[in-house]
């Protein structure tokens, strides 16, 4: 059994953290979060400490070592300090995406692992999809060129602008604390990207173009409401059509944290290096500059 510990525990995936420590059979010893609304504990770990103070959260982590793993659900922009401190009381830290909303702290967050000898894991959740890692079976099969057409809508209400999430300088914005999903999905699957091409970026929305090797890739993203498929009621609209034929991704996010975290334990969790390919894309994408304005209709796909 190893000892976990949780930043950001009152947070909206949280709950899938708690999750997989206890369906993984480990032992949460404490928590960390500001905000004291987290009675969802008490469904996973009733007798686990809480803290709303990080220095008092730290220090009772250094006293009851062995700290093997803290889960970081925190904020984007307290990711970087969350794994300092994981690092400090000398663990691992399994972060969720994006590791860090500077491009410079991709290499500063490898010079600490080497530092400490300690490892930073990352959620890539969709990486074990199941209808991803068939099509990704496919297309390492196959020769042919790709043309895709990407649609990533998952929508958000007026909380998500009023939130630290409707901060740029705090989530890094739509296209990095939403789009980091889409855009790890895409070099996982296609590979290296050649070029990119921005159509549009708002900050609830956006849409551009990625060129691979044997692929070229329209992505629409969007939190819009108004955006959403009406038979879905508004809810999320995750959809890849290649040749023809939809991919639809939607459903099935239900144990993919657990399934992250059962690599990790196994010696097989996706590091820095396997999250830097897709951080490298957002960071490119948003420091395009808008090559032609198109509808958002010439990028939604139709359910």
């Amino acid at each position: 059994m190893k000892n976990f510990a949780l930043t950001g525990v009152a947070g909206y995936v949280a709950k899938r953290h708690l999750k997989a420590v206890q369906d993984t059979g480990n032992h949460l010893v404490a928590a960390y979060d500001p905000r004291d609304s987290v009675g969802i504990m008490d469904s996973y770990f009733p007798y686990a400490a809480f803290f709303t103070d990080e220095a008092q959260f730290k220090q009772y982590l250094l006293n009851h070592r062995p700290i093997d793993y803290v889960g970081i659900c925190s904020p984007n922009f307290e990711h970087d300090n969350n794994i300092q401190l994981a690092f400090d009381v000398g663990a691992d830290a399994i972060c969720e995406k994006p590791l860090t909303i500077s491009q410079q702290r991709l290499d500063d967050l490898a010079n600490l692992e080497a530092k400490t000898g300690r490892r930073v894991y990352t959620v890539l959740q969709l990486r074990l999809h199941p209808s991803l890692i068939a099509l990704k079976t496919t297309l390492a099969h196959s020769n042919d060129f790709v043309e895709a057409e990407l649609t990533y809508i998952t929508p958000r209400g007026p909380w998500y602008d009023v939130s630290w999430k409707g901060f740029n300088e705090k989530s890094g914005g739509v296209v990095l604390n939403i789009g980091i999903h889409l855009f790890d999905m895409m070099v996982w699957l296609f590979g290296k990207p050649t070029d990119v091409k921005l159509h549009m970026m708002q900050s609830n929305k956006a849409a551009g173009v990625v060129q691979f090797e044997r692929a070229r890739v329209k992505w629409y993203l969007s939190i819009d409401r108004k955006d959403s498929p009406e038979k879905k009621q508004q809810g999320p609209h995750r959809v890849l059509r290649m040749d023809g034929q939809d991919i639809n991704f939607t459903e099935g996010f239900d144990n993919l944290h657990t399934r992250i975290y059962e690599r990790v334990l196994a010696g097989k969790g996706y590091r820095l290096e396997d999250a830097r390919p897709g951080l490298e894309l957002v960071y490119r994408t948003q420091e395009s500059q808008i090559s032609s304005k198109l509808s958002d209709a010439h990028y939604f796909i139709k359910p």
